[in-house]
């Protein structure tokens, strides 16, 4: 089994991904969910973090830094520092504060003390609107002169935003930097045809949606 198709039925089984007739935010209805806080066990956040670290040797992305916004970025960072040192690399990791700490040694940053030139992959459950992306890279570059070389989210829905363009597609034009997923909406479309999971009945619906709303 591949690791996508392994991921995606790791997410159902946690009870992240799931089917039905949800809304999201922006008012769309939509017939799947991906719920990142429905991760609760020692054991899903250790499997977690090893997928992140797939995708990044699938992707060849090798940082000195791991950045995890707060807050669910947080523990996904510590687990993807921790997969990789299991795989022979050690990487520094390190998270912000939402408000910075007055007392003690200060700052906002909690870890790894960044220093000019280190390179910087930020750690993030999933991307809608770019926004967790667009504070972050303040707070790297106020701390020292990073350079931030990739994202990495566990899924891309593949949809525009409120113009024609996906989130992923206007970080890169925005700040350029790419933004790998572990799987995309494609990947659970085609799971599902193949029966590798539940959810044969909301098939139309997601191949509807993604007509109407996806992107490439």
């Amino acid at each position: 089994m591949n690791y996508k198709k392994e991921f995606i039925k790791f997410m159902c089984e946690s009870g992240v991904l799931t089917f039905g007739d949800f809304v999201t935010k922006s008012g769309r209805n939509t017939p799947y969910f991906i719920n990142t806080g429905n991760y609760k066990t020692g054991e899903q956040i250790n499997k977690l973090g090893k997928f992140y670290a797939k995708c990044m040797q699938q992707n060849n992305i090798h940082p000195d830094v791991l950045f995890g916004p707060a807050y669910k970025g947080i523990p996904l960072c510590v687990s993807v520092a921790s997969s990789l040192y299991e795989n022979g690399k050690n990487v520094n990791y390190c998270f912000n504060r939402k408000e910075a700490k007055d007392h003690g040694e200060g700052g906002i940053l909690v870890g790894h003390k960044l220093k000019d030139g280190d390179n910087v992959t930020i750690i993030e459950d999933v991307i809608t609107a770019g926004t967790a992306i667009r504070e972050s890279l303040p707070i790297l570059k106020n701390a020292a002169n990073v350079n931030v070389n990739a994202v990495i989210i566990s899924v891309d829905r593949m949809e525009k935003g409120n113009n024609e363009k996906s989130a992923i597609q206007e970080v890169y034009e925005e700040f350029g930097i790419k933004v790998y997923s572990i799987v995309n909406i494609n990947d659970i479309i085609k799971c599902i045809k193949n029966g590798d999971i539940k959810g044969q009945e909301y098939l139309e619906k997601m191949i509807e949606y993604r007509e109407e709303y996806g992107i490439n």
